[in-house]
């Protein structure tokens, strides 16, 4: 039988006959398409299986690879500013050298909360109260809180906040509140928390250890 004869079978041929246990009975045409299929089938479970696979494997590299560029970019950038970076920590250590300079030793706390109490004298406060609370130790430095009231008009206490702040020692002013004393607008009470600091040689030496390990 000719192709085209074959061809023509096909016009009168149903579907829903095929009989995979006649397969050898099949027409010619038939049997190419559904050989066709079987093999398109086997190709996309091999893809799936096998291929797929692969391309996952190659997403995987890819975006490895370009991690481990970024990572020789950024190690390239640092090993060529070595010298600068060097420099800069020479520069941060000295920066960091002179600001321990003006954290006050436990000897000069007493002079600290005298130049606090000669500050609010200059501009006419009147020191009700300046005492040391317990000190609070921080990873290489202490603080030391100081509680401070004093009384006088706003613009004497505005003065001694600017004096406090301008002191040759670090002092910092936290929480504070300014209340009227009777019925005199002019005078004030304002109670104040300072912080001054001072170094911890044996905080600062176990951290530096730490960092060695």
């Amino acid at each position: 039988m000719s192709f085209a004869e074959q061809m023509e079978s096909l016009k009168g041929f149903d579907v829903n006959d095929l009989d995979f246990n006649t397969a050898g009975s099949w027409p010619g045409p038939i049997k190419v398409i559904v050989l066709v299929l079987v093999f398109a089938l086997i190709l996309g479970a091999g893809y799936w299986f096998a291929i797929k696979d692969q391309y996952t494997a190659l997403d995987r590299a890819e975006s490895e690879e370009s991690t481990l560029k970024e990572q020789y970019r950024s190690k390239a950038f640092k090993v060529a500013n070595l010298d600068a970076y060097i420099e800069q920590m020479k520069e941060m250590e000295e920066s960091f050298g002179a600001l321990l300079k003006q954290l006050p030793a436990d000897t000069e706390v007493p002079g600290l909360l005298e130049d606090i109490t000669n500050t609010g004298l200059g501009t006419g406060l009147q020191i009700d109260r300046i005492g040391l609370q317990p000190e609070v130790s921080r990873d290489f430095y202490v603080e030391l809180p100081i509680e401070i009231d004093v009384r006088g008009t706003y613009h004497d206490l505005a003065s001694f906040v600017s004096g406090v702040a301008s002191l040759p020692r670090i002092v910092t002013l936290h929480e504070f509140s300014i209340k009227p004393v009777g019925q005199e607008v002019d005078d004030l009470v304002m109670e104040i928390s300072a912080k001054t600091y001072r170094y911890n040689p044996d905080q600062g030496e176990s951290g530096k250890k730490r960092k060695k390990k």
